[in-house]
């Protein structure tokens, strides 16, 4: 088995280590370099981003999950399934909305690494949040400029190494949950550095199947020299989880903190193991030409996962059925090579990356005996797939910007690249043929954006750009009929253009856009049943909506935030989907979804707000934070929705100084303060009707960090 990442550190991001070398006054200043060709302000960039510093991750929770600080970013969908077993569902105005498993639609970058493979599927359950020092997340236009499947960016920064010092932390709270941290980091002389953390997790969650244990360790050597850096970042990442599956909506209501009856009967899980290493060299030119800095980028890993389904036995009675015990080894590598250029007035980066993954994937049937009469159930049985998919991207990206006057500055960029993706079938038996197969894809994404300063403190953006999206090899496993390679899907191209407006002063911080995407050829579920989806291309779809960030500090001490989001995501042709097996047939015929259904997994507004009032040293910060989501649609044919719900948090927050070289920090956290029943996450189009995975009831979290200094 074996693991997951790609690279495609962007033209204008993809510093692994722009934490550690961006200029002096980032230490003063929100510093973003995801989106542009160097480093830059939130406020000077011409597009909608959103950084997230390392206090406010260490605020939101234990550090397990990007739901739990991401929360303040408009725009963004970050839904914390309560199951380790299955990973985040994220998404951005829409795109990965329909993801099922793991995150579809977004780019994903830790330090640079791509957690996104070259098939557009990705996974974030790695991230080191202890050791980050900002999370970055960029929506609308310029995000195409990360390649395919790029609705959306999502990249951690990790701490860079300032000084000498150790850490040692726990978190204790609700269901069983206790976590240990420790990581130490230091300056090693003659241009050396080390930062080395590990930490654990385990909990018993709040749902019968729902335990799991967790295991991150990460590495990161670095070496500084007069024109030189070079990183060094070595990962590994165990885990093992039980799956509590989703509920039916009569579930739901029987007991809204349940879990399905086939999850304990099938003892559902899995076991995931990644490692992964990545190293950056930049070296920066200081003869005042042109060039001004190369840099070279290479990643490898591997990824293993096992993961029990809860597919009936009789269900794998057709002799095309891959089973119900997922096992798979992936390894993955990439390369990218930048150039940074500038001139009078102009920045541009240009460069190429190359990346793969081979998935080594087997099936077997989840019971012993016969499918009429299994003798055990959740067990490894016979082999029913082998086969080997490999997924390669190629691309060349350029970008330039350019001060067109003192107010005015533009912004350019395109990427072009292709994808590659074969599957060869090993298991060929008797009415089970050959579902071997290959498809190409080719896109070229420009993007162009104006940023006007129309007085200060108050910037205007613009931008417009076009997209690309491939099926992912999950979304390509299975034809219409359910048979084999979808020779037949295309992959879906996206138009979007945004208008933005930024506000900076002593009191107000306020950002504000408004964005459109048109897409055609969408990729949509044709089926989700018998434990196999199949996809196919549904026509147009159409998104418009706005959001706003906002930060007032009317007092000292005293800090007000809030995000709101609107948006409208809605299919704009009608076509046709299947709700049971065989699909179609005469007995069975395919359902019309209508033209103006809205797009599953999609809410017409999302709001979060904050109130944080410090009280000093001792008093800390205490916090109430509120969070609302309109009803989610759960299925294509709008039939079956999640309720919108509201829930409110309260916290605090301290740091007491042991001494000169020594600090504690606390953190306690009652989420769900009102206790209220809820849905946490829907499981879009699925067809065995078990669409809502319930939030988690109220729960307290105690935190405390030590920190020495040497």
């Amino acid at each position: 088995m074996r693991p997951s990442t790609p690279l495609r550190t962007t033209l204008a991001a993809a510093c692994w280590l722009a934490c550690a070398t961006a200029p002096a006054w980032a230490q003063t200043e929100t510093v973003v370099v995801t989106g542009s060709p160097r480093a830059q302000r939130v406020m000077d960039a011409p597009f909608a981003i959103t950084s997230i510093d390392a206090t406010a991750l260490r605020n939101a929770g234990p550090m397990v999950n990007l739901s739990e600080a991401l929360v303040a970013v408009p725009g963004l969908v970050v839904n914390n399934r309560n199951n380790y077993a299955q990973d985040l569902q994220i998404s951005a105005r829409g795109f990965g909305a329909r993801a099922g498993f793991g995150v579809r639609g977004l780019r994903l970058y830790t330090d640079g690494i791509p957690a996104t493979m070259p098939d557009g599927q990705g996974q974030v359950a790695h991230f080191d949040l202890a050791g980050a020092q900002r999370v970055e997340v960029l929506r609308g236009p310029f995000s195409v400029l990360y390649g395919n499947s790029s609705g959306g960016v999502i990249a951690l920064f990790s701490a860079p190494v300032t000084r000498a010092e150790a850490e040692l932390g726990a978190d204790a709270g609700s269901f069983g949950l206790r976590q240990a941290r420790a990581s130490v980091a230091a300056p090693l002389g003659q241009g050396f550095d080390l930062r080395a953390s590990l930490s654990t997790l385990e909990t018993d969650g709040f749902r019968p199947q729902s335990a799991a244990d967790r295991r991150l360790a990460n590495v990161r050597l670095g070496w500084q020299g007069a024109s030189d850096r070079v990183v060094l970042l070595v990962s590994d990442h165990a885990q093992d989880a039980q799956d509590p599956l989703g509920l039916s909506a009569a579930d739901l209501r029987a007991d809204p903190q349940g879990t399905a009856a086939v999850a304990t009967q099938f003892n559902t899980r899995k076991t995931i193991a990644q490692t992964q290493a990545g190293v950056n060299w930049r070296h920066q030119f200081a003869d005042g030409g042109v060039l001004r800095e190369s840099s070279l980028s290479l990643h490898s890993g591997q990824r293993s996962v096992v993961q029990y389904l809860a597919i009936p036995a009789a269900t794998q009675a057709n002799v095309r059925h891959g089973g119900g015990v997922i096992d798979f080894d992936r390894r993955y590598e990439g390369v990218e090579a930048r150039l940074q250029f500038g001139w009078p007035g102009v920045d541009a980066v240009a460069g190429v990356a190359l990346e793969r993954q081979t998935d080594d994937r087997l099936g077997y049937e989840n019971f012993t005996g016969t499918s009429a009469a299994p003798t055990a159930l959740g067990v490894q049985g016979r082999l029913r797939r082998d086969e080997t998919n490999t997924a390669e991207s190629r691309d060349a990206f350029l970008q330039a910007d350019w001060a067109l006057g003192p107010s005015l500055s533009a912004t350019a960029g395109v990427r072009s690249g292709r994808v590659a993706i074969d599957v060869n079938d090993r298991y060929i038996s008797g009415l089970n043929g050959n579902d071997s197969g290959s498809l190409r894809f080719d896109y070229t994404n420009p993007v162009l954006g104006l940023r006007y300063t129309a007085a200060p403190g108050w910037v205007l953006h613009a931008s417009v750009a076009r997209g690309f999206e491939s099926p992912t090899l999950g979304e390509l496993a299975y034809s219409a009929d359910n048979s084999g390679f979808n020779k037949t899907l295309q992959g879906q191209t996206s138009r979007q253009a945004e208008l933005g407006s930024k506000w900076r002063s002593a009191a107000l911080d306020v950002d504000a856009t408004v964005f459109v995407v048109n897409t055609d050829d969408e990729i949509g579920v044709r089926s989700n049943t018998g434990g196999r989806s199949s996809f196919q291309n549904v026509g147009r779809t159409k998104r418009h909506g706005a959001e706003l960030a906002t930060t007032w500090r009317p007092a000292t001490g005293l800090k007000l935030q809030a995000a709101l989001s609107w948006l409208q995501a809605e299919y704009a042709d009608g076509f046709s989907t299947c709700t049971s097996a065989p699909c179609p047939t005469t007995a069975n015929p395919a359902v019309a979804v209508p033209a103006g259904n809205r797009i599953a997994g999609t809410q017409r507004a999302l709001a979060w707000a904050q109130a944080a009032w410090r009280t000093g040293p001792l008093g800390g910060e205490w916090a109430l934070e509120w969070r609302a989501t309109a009803r989610t649609m759960a299925n294509d044919l709008n039939t079956a929705a999640a309720p919108g719900h509201a829930l409110a948090h309260l916290r605090w927050s301290g740091r007491l100084a042991l001494g000169a070289a020594d600090s504690l920090e606390l953190l306690a956290r009652v989420d769900n303060l009102f206790n209220r029943d809820h849905v946490g996450s829907v499981i879009v189009n699925d067809g065995n009707g078990r669409f809502y995975e319930p939030g988690a009831p109220r729960s307290l979290l105690l935190s405390a960090r030590w920190q020495h200094r040497f």
